[in-house]
């Protein structure tokens, strides 16, 4: 896979993409790779029509992928055909003949404020972890943080005095996002008592939120603690849904979504008002209740 490589490098050296973009492109293209092998093709010399077989392929298997896998599939075949272009390898970038799958309006699950308390009140507090978990979670609520830029965040980015954290986003942007108070007491907790006994003597600890072990928390970990908070709790939602329910909320409170696309990160207000929908669906079931033409 030398191909899959030299890929992975241009990538990182000159589209300088993030860590996790170049991690799901080379993923997929070395998979795209194997699927040619037994077929004895190349990328260099596949056409459109192997592309979509192997597209279906992806679909239809057991535990096959969904519409918005299946473009961000093609987006990275996309990127890897391009990159053979630039290289000399191909004339041509046949995934641009494949047409994008047509993408379902999905209207994201939000918690209630009740909802977003009882899982904050599922966390015991009086442990070092359990510090970590209410400083996260009431921090992913509070700023609206995508889970990776939770699990990226460094003590040195947060500034507890004038409420604010600078989070590194997609595209590799920085933004300064404020903090509420909730956050800022909960994090200063456990900067004080809680992280101080996570710190493991001969382990790098440069992530805000650590492990058990003293190494920065995962996203895998994140999301296996936030389950079991979900479950004690008696809750059905995933981590994201802290920073959507952050959103509607925003909104539900009379907050400019021009604002709340800057406190989000999105580089595409269209992206933000999909929030709006939800508050739309929110004041037709009022109406349908309340009014007597409801």
């Amino acid at each position: 896979m030398e191909l899959v490589q030299r890929f992975q490098d241009y990538l990182v050296t000159e589209l300088r993409l993030s860590p996790r973009t170049v991690e799901t492109y080379t993923r997929e293209c070395t998979m795209f790779c194997a699927y040619l092998e037994p077929r004895n093709e190349t990328a260099e010399e596949v056409g459109v029509t192997t592309i979509a077989d192997y597209l279906i392929d992806r679909q239809t298997r057991e535990n096959g992928v969904d519409q918005r896998t299946v473009a961000k599939i093609l987006s990275a075949l996309r990127s890897f055909f391009q990159y053979l272009v630039l290289d000399e390898q191909r004339v041509d970038n046949p995934a641009l003949l494949v047409e994008s799958p047509k993408m379902e309006h999905r209207i994201p699950g939000v918690l209630s404020i009740d909802q977003i308390e009882a899982l904050l009140q599922a966390i015991d507090p009086t442990t070092p972890l359990g510090l970590r978990d209410r400083a996260l979670f009431e921090l992913i609520y509070s700023a609206g943080l995508r889970i990776s830029e939770a699990v990226d965040l460094s003590p040195s980015k947060v500034h507890l005095d004038e409420g604010i954290l600078r989070v590194r986003g997609k595209g590799n942007k920085e933004r300064l996002v404020p903090m509420g108070p909730q956050a800022v007491q909960w994090l200063r907790t456990y900067l004080n008592e809680g992280r101080p006994s996570l710190v493991r003597k001969g382990v790098r600890a440069e992530k805000l939120f650590l492990n058990h072990l003293g190494s920065g928390l995962s996203r895998k970990g994140m999301w296996k603690r936030f389950h079991e908070l979900c479950a004690k709790a008696g809750i059905r939602a995933k981590v994201h849904t802290l920073r959507h329910s952050f959103a509607t909320h925003l909104l539900e409170g009379g907050a400019d979504l021009r604002a709340v696309q800057e406190l989000l990160g999105h580089a595409d207000i269209a992206t933000t008002q999909i929030y709006t929908h939800i508050d739309k669906e929110e004041l037709r079931r009022y109406h349908e209740v309340h009014h007597p033409r409801g």
